[in-house]
């Protein structure tokens, strides 16, 4: 049987086996450098699909897999770190994106998830955050990506803000919004106006490109599969 870290550090007597996943290349590769960089852990495969991840924990033994969230193809990571949970809960997950979009956070911590990342916005290193997970820490960032979004940033935006601007990345209209939120077309104008004017830009096509752009918020309908999708991807 594999023994973890202790929170005291302890030593290990075999390897932690490690399985990444990530479509891009660059990202990928850097996965790679900082888990073959320290000889406590063992790189077992470097994949490209989060798809891929799931059908190689069901025949092989891993401690932790790092899965990026976002794929270009196939499912995505929340999708598949809920389906090795289901099948496989000894198995420590990090989940990592270069989008400052916090709402899956949320999604992760609920399919139980040990630990969020942010590439371009953490504090702490990979290895930092993996030697923690696998020392039986839940490792979640204290504060959101504070991301500038023309003069603002997104800490200058409320909840109800940040949710409005996820709709409107998907090109909806102000009464689609309204529905999508259950609120008036009234008050999805009013968060409207209140982020043009905090951010500086002259129209909501402005708002929504850049907010996209920047990670700040993603309204992707492929992304945080239900659980009966979690289960056919096991299948």
């Amino acid at each position: 049987m594999i023994h973890y870290f202790s929170k005291g550090g302890g030593a290990l007597s075999e390897q932690i086996r490690v399985v990444v996943a990530d479509d891009q290349n660059i990202s990928r590769a850097f996965f790679e450098m900082y888990v073959r960089a320290d000889a406590r852990y063992q790189l077992l495969a470097a994949l490209r699909s989060a798809q891929e991840a799931v059908s190689y924990v069901e025949t092989h033994d891993v401690d932790l897999v790092i899965l990026d969230v976002m794929m270009r193809i196939g499912v995505d990571g929340l999708a598949a770190a809920e389906a090795i949970k289901k099948s496989h809960p000894q198995v420590r997950i990090i989940l990592t994106t270069s989008a400052a979009e916090t709402a899956w956070e949320v999604q992760a911590r609920a399919i139980g998830v040990e630990g969020f990342w942010y590439k371009e916005y953490e504090v702490h290193s990979l290895i930092e955050m993996m030697d923690r997970v696998m020392a039986d820490e839940t490792v979640y960032p204290s504060d959101p990506p504070d991301v500038s979004l023309g003069k603002a940033k997104r800490s200058d935006l409320t909840e109800r803000e940040l949710e409005v601007l996820r709709e409107l990345t998907s090109s909806l209209t102000n009464e689609e919004i309204a529905e999508r939120l259950n609120v008036s077309v009234f008050t999805v104008k009013r968060h409207i106006q209140n982020m043009l004017q905090k951010t500086g830009y002259k129209n909501r096509l402005d708002l929504a490109i850049n907010a996209r752009l920047l990670g700040i918020v993603v309204n992707d309908p492929e992304l945080a599969k239900t659980s009966s999708e979690a289960k056919d991807i096991r299948e």
